[in-house]
């Protein structure tokens, strides 16, 4: 077909390590594949022998081993791996294939110069950190919390913490006060690390005072730990200890609390879209076998590889990431303004650190297109084979014009999943060509389907995205939902049993796959990703505003869109300037420069349902162009008529530079 950009060389399964697990699964379990979708079709029906491969052929490190591979398979609640005890740590810190001096961690970012850790520094630095929570007095299920970038300490610190069978938590450090506090406010965490400051670009954002304010706002701490990013001479703040003394000298070995399969190791977080941001816990077991998979089997990552990806500690592809040397894959860290000081910053990069998967975002990509930038030709990208793009639809333009611009012999994986399973389920895989604007297959042990408004699966139509088999890395549950009711609700409630995603998904007869979006509200700008709740609880604690919805329009070529707020103002009360500014001042403060507005509006209502859930969703569709009976099904809105103002508003947009809703 004329859409193909990349075919799979003739020898790809003497290549590639999902050929070499073919052959184990011939040698061992006696299976033979014709092809992949063969082996995806297997991968989902025969749960148990599937995953008891991961397993085997991994050759997971157990404490003590499983009594059975999926003791049930209902959905919430399947049961993977009983009686089973391991450690994530162990596993990662095994680095198959990576000698003791081997680099295994490579840092750079704007705020110092590069660091890098071989495999016998990073297991030195673990052991010394583990020692030093431990000497706080963190058990396993305490909790510790990191407001830190994408630096080795951030790293280190959740190695230690789940060494010992502690539970670990992160927060990029441009989010606001408020943003951190309504996460750990949820998980009382025993110990803060957090640093004082970083570089974005050439700019010093001086964090000490966030720091301040979250650490009076969670009376659970019992330990600040500083960490003198910004400046390395500063003083540490009151009451806590550094960096350094947590990693002190010890003759403490490296050892590794056994956890059952599902004990947890991290709290991940959902954006906020419908409330205060939902913690998402999930275990050992099922990151550690979701990550072999995905990492060894569809990215193709070993010992001879050096993985990257744009991302912040804020997000799910941090944690993605940082499992790299599981696979004996080194990482690359990288901390700052991806465009600073311009788009060819991650490009040279990927030059100097050697990176062979160079992984980002779709928007990222995009906008490098826009720019007319060509990476090929301002760093040798020779090493690079393969390329990831994640966060976003990445459309056949964007496709085509990696394959023009970054190489053409490398592998365009585009793929999509979600913090909920902290993982892509659809993506790429080096058994399969490459189709512009396709994302290649449904992932191994994913059972992806697209079903349509009555709830029956469909091919080559546009479908909401469910799973229909349990994954092991989907969530052991929120924290504090003691009955499973939050948990339920956010994914079992529409199809019961089967798990609802929230993305619209087309599946081609092949099993490519197209997703055209959310069908939440997540803002998503400049690589920082918030929910509409937490921008609501900004903009609705100031006394003259009493409703609001803010939609953000995203760009199509790459750029950072236009972020649309509108308020309901007190009886009386008439939008200005000085409101305009102080609204502003407080999204910036509280949450991210990235997240004010470009601009401000006044209406008489906003949009709910009758559950009185406000509908971002259908203004967002209203504001580029859907018809308003189109947009929203009015017999479920507690107030239709206030559509009306949004697609006034948006029919005045093209007209006017400043409309005003009526």
């Amino acid at each position: 077909m004329t859409d193909v950009l990349w075919t799979p060389p003739a020898d790809v399964r003497e290549r590639s390590r999902i050929g070499t697990y073919l052959s184990w699964l011939r040698e061992h379990r006696g299976l033979d594949f014709a092809d992949y979708d063969e082996l995806w079709r297997w991968s989902v029906t025969d749960l148990d022998a599937f995953w008891r491969s991961i397993w085997d052929h991994f050759e997971v490190v157990a404490h003590t081993p499983p009594t059975a591979t999926l003791a049930d398979r209902g959905m919430p609640g399947a049961r993977w791996f009983p009686g089973a005890t391991l450690n994530y740590a162990e596993n990662v810190l095994r680095m198959p294939g990576r000698a003791d001096d081997d680099p295994v961690v490579i840092a750079h970012g704007q705020t110092r110069e590069p660091v890098t850790l071989t495999a016998a520094d990073l297991r030195e630095q673990v052991r010394r950190v583990a020692a030093g929570l431990r000497r706080l007095g963190v058990t396993a299920g305490d909790r510790v919390a990191a407001y830190a970038p994408n630096i080795p300490e951030t790293y280190v610190l959740l190695l230690a913490t789940s060494s010992i069978g502690a539970i670990f938590s992160s927060c990029a450090p441009e989010f606001g006060t408020r943003s951190v506090t309504d996460r750990w406010q949820q998980i009382e965490p025993k110990v803060l690390v957090a640093v004082d400051g970083y570089r974005y670009g050439d700019k010093p954002v001086d964090r000490r005072g966030e720091v301040a304010a979250i650490r009076a706002a969670l009376p659970s701490l019992e330990h600040t730990v500083g960490i003198a990013y910004l400046d390395p001479a500063g003083e540490q703040p009151a009451g806590a200890i550094s960096w350094a003394e947590l990693a002190a000298a010890t003759d403490e070995p490296l050892t590794f609390t056994p956890v059952a399969f599902d004990h947890p190791l991290y709290v991940l977080y959902s954006s906020g879209t419908t409330g205060l941001p939902k913690p998402i816990v999930h275990g050992h077991g099922g990151i550690l076998l979701e990550h072999l998979k995905m990492l060894a089997l569809h990215h193709d990552l070993g010992p001879a590889d050096r993985f990257f990806w744009f991302t912040t500690t804020g997000w799910m592809m941090w944690n993605f990431l940082v499992s790299g040397p599981a696979v004996g894959a080194a990482i690359v860290l990288f901390d700052g303004n991806p465009g600073h000081p311009d788009l060819g910053a991650l490009w040279r990069l990927a030059e100097r650190t050697g990176t062979t998967y160079f992984g980002t975002s779709a928007p990222f990509l995009l906008a490098c297109r826009k720019a007319g930038l060509v990476p090929k030709e301002i760093a040798d990208l020779a090493a690079l084979r393969g390329l990831g793009s994640t966060g976003a639809p990445l459309p056949a333009e964007g496709f085509t014009w990696v394959y023009a611009a970054v190489g053409d012999s490398l592998q365009l994986q585009s793929l999509s999943g979600g913090t909920d399973v902290c993982t892509g389920f659809v993506g790429g895989v080096p058994l399969l060509p490459v189709h512009a604007g396709r994302i290649t297959c449904r992932a191994l042990g994913a059972k992806v389907e697209a079903r349509s408004g009555d709830g029956t699966p469909v091919i080559g139509e546009l479908g909401e995205l469910v799973i229909t088999e349990p994954m092991p890395s989907m969530p052991v549950g929120f924290w504090n939902d003691p009955d499973g009711t939050r948990y339920r609700e956010a994914y079992f409630d529409h199809y019961p049993g089967v798990w609802r995603h929230g993305d619209w998904i087309t599946i081609d007869e092949r099993g490519g796959c197209v997703i055209t979006g959310r069908s939440d509200a997540t803002l998503n700008r400049g690589g920082v990703r918030l929910g509409t709740a937490e921008f609501y609880s900004v903009v609705e604690g100031l006394d003259e505003v009493v409703d609001s919805v803010v939609v953000h329009l995203e760009d199509d070529e790459g750029g950072a869109g236009e972020l649309l707020l509108f308020v309901v103002l007190a009886e009386g009360l008439e939008l200005d300037d000085a409101l305009r500014a102080r609204i502003c001042r407080e999204l910036r403060t509280a949450l991210s420069p990235r997240h004010v507005p470009d601009e401000i509006h006044q209406v008489r209502a906003v949009p709910r349902t009758l559950s009185a859930k406000k509908l971002e969703v259908p203004v967002k569709k209203i504001l580029t162009g859907t018809p308003v009976d189109s947009a929203a099904a009015k017999g479920a809105l507690a107030n239709p008529e206030s559509l009306a103002a949004f697609a006034s508003f948006a029919q005045r947009r093209s007209t006017e530079d400043h409309p005003t809703p009526a």
